[in-house]
């Protein structure tokens, strides 16, 4: 290695990471070393003189990417939460390439050859249950990858995947740099009408930070929220949902087209490989496994929703006319929803603000988790991160004090990252060999003003407790097999881990241990908890035929859509997505413009966004078992780390979860808590 590669903090794993040491240009020369040496091992597995025995070759590809996976997630991360120009060109210079690696991986011949060796070698009748699996997926994998299409088929899919990358990084960079491009700027104080304090003194200060007068308001989640919540001026919430929701649907940072590439590349794809359409490819080794069985999924929750999303469209209207609206529409929807939960519980979500200090908030959530899980988790102060705010803690058995992981968090929003909340992997390790794992956890919460710390809404709190079921899902994991390790489950199943926590923010007995005012330390009142346990199903029908949605629109345009009869994709989710609105949609409707979930990555959520419902129906029924046996019950908690959270994929999802459960789901479970099953 020469001297410029010598101290490139891309190629050392440590643990923790030094961020603060990765420059942009470290990504190109790092990248380019690793591509060489893994496209070498790539050939030594291929090797015929490399036994074909189930360690030399199935573990070794286990392996094989290890420092380029390690490399690429640290690049990707930092373009996504401290992004420049110098890293972004970087990050995107080395996609391609990258990209191209990996889909030449099935592809390659002489391994796919010794991969199909060591599967008739009869080896596998002799491996642990979780290594057969893994053979078993890798067989499958490689099929579905394109390893039995003839050299023309291989270079179109190669050509495919790096066409999928480019045009979704693309469309990504688009929604944040539209995002940015954004701001309403308030000079009259009296414009800001309705909006709460807290937000005030963050618009306040949003327009200090950019050296201008006045009170900025901007597309970023915490902003914009409280905006269209609570804010009197309907011209202005109009003007913020109409910026957002046209948001990279024209102008320099315009998707439409990419949306229209990304969708024929993905059904390209799909049809080359065999398959009917995108869905079906994605979906084959989920737990959906068709596109067709999601769709039908999805359509039995709209028709059982449906008679109560009447109801509760209905109701608003009747708000809206009490405020002289001659009609509701969507800039609306969330000001008039605000207001008639107010009139119905006396319940205004701004008096919990007070009690969900950020810090007590994780504090509390370590404490439950520790209590249920058998874990503890220690900040370690002083180690470098991407930006100040950054925090590091460690993970720890609580009965044996082994290190089980480690991982970052990063809650406030910048001009320089994304938006939305997430978790990640970086390292996948495993803890029983000596090596703990390492992950992040990122949000965009609301920030500290002033004197004031940050405060945070109760569904601020439910992601923090979202992400970090993640989180840990990824850092408790025990499976030997890097491939099915952690998160690395079907995406229909990964999301139970996380909205199972959010349960325990609902729970009077675990609010007790994080929910204290900021000032004075108390707890919720419980006038104020039964407010908002009496309010929790309000409007769940239309909280549940968002997401149902989102969901459809997806499924349909994975497995429908075809521009010869849709025309323009815009009007075409449009459409489809006025079946899902309280309110009149306007023509020039663009959400689907940014929505990341769908289209910033070549798969991410495309055609499987209806996995949050799906984990929904799981969460909903596996958290009947810990109402029952106790919610801090140590014995249900070690019983779900043991049978869920440790287990990643080693074995099929639905026999994970009746382990836990002794039985299949029971999806009236959710229809229930969502005060839904009466009209099912």
């Amino acid at each position: 290695m020469n001297e410029q590669l010598k101290d490139n903090p891309l190629l050392v794993e440590r643990f923790p990471i030094q961020f603060d040491a990765v420059k942009a240009e470290h990504v190109e020369p790092a990248i380019q070393l690793l591509l060489k040496q893994v496209n070498a091992r790539l050939i030594s597995l291929g090797n015929p003189e490399t036994p074909r025995t189930y360690k030399d070759i199935l573990l070794g590809l286990d392996q094989m990417t290890e420092p380029l996976d390690f490399a690429m997630a640290l690049v990707r991360h930092l373009e996504t939460v401290v992004t420049t120009p110098e890293l972004r060109a970087a990050h995107n210079a080395v996609q391609e390439p990258v990209s191209a690696f990996y889909t030449s991986i099935a592809l390659n011949e002489n391994l796919w050859n010794a991969v199909k060796a060591v599967n008739a070698s009869g080896e596998k009748e002799n491996l642990a249950p979780v290594h057969r699996r893994y053979l078993q997926k890798t067989i499958t994998g490689f099929r579905r990858a394109g390893a039995d299409l003839d050299a023309a088929g291989k270079k179109q899919l190669e050509e495919l995947d790096v066409a999928l990358t480019k045009a979704t990084t693309k469309f990504s960079e688009n929604v944040l740099d539209a995002t940015n491009a954004y701001e309403f700027l308030i000079s009259d104080e009296g414009k800001l009408a309705g909006l709460p304090e807290s937000a005030r003194m963050a618009a306040r200060a949003s327009a200090q930070s950019k050296r201008k007068e006045g009170w900025r308001l901007t597309l970023q989640g915490p902003s914009y929220t409280a905006a269209m919540t609570y804010l009197d001026d309907r011209n202005i919430r109009h003007d913020l949902w109409e910026a957002s929701n046209k948001r990279a649907t024209g102008g320099p940072y315009d998707n439409r087209a990419l949306i229209s590439e990304i969708l024929s590349l993905r059904r390209r794809k799909a049809n080359l490989l065999g398959y009917r359409d995108f869905a079906d490819l994605v979906l084959e080794e989920r737990m959906a496994h068709l596109g067709s069985q999601a769709q039908v999924f999805l359509e039995d929750l709209h028709r059982k929703t449906q008679p109560f999303f009447l109801v509760e469209n209905r109701d608003l209207l009747e708000m809206g006319r009490s405020f002289d609206y001659d009609n509701v529409n969507p800039w609306d929807v969330p000001y008039l929803a605000e207001k008639q939960r107010q009139a119905l519980y006396e319940f205004d979500e701004e008096e919990l603000r007070p009690y969900f200090q950020l810090e007590n908030v994780v504090a509390g959530m370590f404490d439950i988790f520790s209590r249920v899980l058998g874990i503890q988790v220690i900040e370690e102060p002083n180690v470098p991160g991407w930006d100040p705010a950054v925090k590091y803690y460690r993970v720890e058995d609580a009965s044996s004090g082994q290190l089980l992981g480690g991982f970052y968090a990063d809650w406030f929003p910048r001009e320089n990252k994304r938006g939305g909340a997430w978790m990640d992997s970086l390292v996948t390790g495993n803890p029983e060999a000596g090596r703990p794992h390492l992950g992040l956890i990122c949000g965009n919460l609301t920030p500290p003003v002033s004197d004031a710390p940050s405060l945070l809404t109760h569904r601020e709190v439910e992601t923090i407790f979202h992400e970090f079921g993640h989180l840990l899902h990824h850092t408790l994991s025990l499976v030997p097999v890097r491939t099915l390790c952690g998160t690395n489950v079907p995406w229909d199943f990964v999301e139970l881990p996380s909205q199972i926590m959010e349960n325990w923010c609902m729970e009077r007995d675990a609010l007790r241990l994080f929910a204290r005012h900021y000032k004075t330390g108390e707890a919720i009142p419980d006038e104020l908890f039964q407010k908002m346990k009496r309010a929790r199903t309000f409007r769940s029908a239309n909280a549940q035929m968002r997401q149902l949605g989102f969901g459809i629109v997806d499924l349909k345009l994975h497995r429908e859509y075809d521009p010869e009869r849709g025309g323009d994709v815009l009007a075409y989710a449009r459409d489809i997505f006025t079946q899902f609105s309280p309110a009149p949609l306007p023509a020039d409707y663009g959400m689907i413009a940014s929505f990341t979930h769908l289209f910033a990555s070549p798969v991410a959520y495309g055609a499987g966004y209806y996995s949050y419902k799906w984990a929904e129906v799981l969460d909903a029924d596996a958290f009947t078992r810990f109402r029952r046996e106790g919610i801090f019950n140590a014995n249900t908690g070690l019983d779900f780390r043991r049978r869920i959270l440790e287990r990643g994929d080693s074995d099929d999802p639905a026999r994970l979860y009746r382990a836990f459960m002794g039985r299949d789901p029971d999806a009236n479970a959710l229809l229930e808590r969502l005060g839904l099953l009466q009209a099912a």
